[in-house]
């Protein structure tokens, strides 16, 4: 599967550990309806046998809508159901491992945690970098200190392949990296609600709205215009629109 841009606009990252019981086919149908483009299958403590159950299924959900299932690290499982690819991080195996085991149709994403990541070889072969984390986040234990916005902003002006701002990501959090190609966002930020399928389509549904933004096509955007023309000149930003749309959006869209 040759990888389309347009897929990594928004990518929801799974846990199952964190899904308060229900299944994980429910909770990402709730998330592709809210405007999830791709995701990404994650499970560091799960069985291989639960794992493969979970992946293969779905497979059968996201395949007939084309929407790629990426498998983080675990490439026996991505070849066990056919994923559409894998992703692998910075002491994962090496890309071109990955890329020799799969084929040379299936997509190998990168995680970029620094920038001195981008001194290697691997951040050129990759077919996307996810960087981050962004904003501080609880998701993983182990996870590097946050980038901040304009850590990513120095990675994302290296990179030769798509960028995916991943970590600590909300709505509101989020305008300010409306130049990357698509956001990620983890599970763990739905799992606090009585209904964590509502929880996951608003969620992501408002995310799309801000990913919108860079275009200029959200109603969001209309709406707080004259507003927005204030702050954006006070910030001297006029003429940017990444610039901008952080300016109109500073605190401005809420949950």
């Amino acid at each position: 599967m040759a990888l389309d841009p347009a897929a990594l606009r928004l990518c929801l990252v799974t846990d199952r550990m964190i899904a308060a019981g229900r299944p994980l086919v429910d909770i990402v149908g709730a998330a592709l309806r809210g405007g999830v483009t791709m995701v990404q299958i994650r499970e560091k403590s799960a069985p291989t046998r639960a794992f493969l159950e979970e992946a293969r299924a779905l497979k059968a959900l996201l395949a007939p809508l084309g929407a790629p299932l990426i498998v983080n690290d675990r490439i026996d499982i991505a070849l066990a159901i056919d994923a559409d690819g894998v992703h692998v991080g910075q002491s994962g195996m090496p890309l071109d491992e990955a890329r020799r085991l799969l084929g040379p149709d299936k997509i190998v994403g990168l995680s970029i945690v620094a920038e001195a990541d981008m001194d290697r070889r691997d951040a050129d072969a990759a077919d996307y970098l996810g960087v981050g984390p962004i904003y501080a986040q609880t998701t993983k234990h182990d996870a590097t200190p946050p980038l901040g916005v304009a850590g990513f902003r120095r990675i994302r002006a290296r990179a030769r392949r798509p960028t995916i701002a991943i970590g600590g990501l909300t709505p509101v959090n989020s305008a300010p990296l409306l130049a990357s190609f698509g956001l990620c966002l983890f599970l763990a930020h739905f799992a606090a609600l009585h209904s964590i399928e509502v929880r996951v389509g608003n969620r992501t549904r408002r995310l799309g709205e801000v990913l919108n933004l860079g275009t200029f096509q959200s109603m969001h955007f209309r709406r707080h215009l004259a507003q927005g023309e204030k702050q954006a000149a006070n910030k001297e930003s006029k003429g940017n629109p990444e610039q901008n749309c952080e300016a109109l959006f500073d605190g401005q869209i809420t949950e």
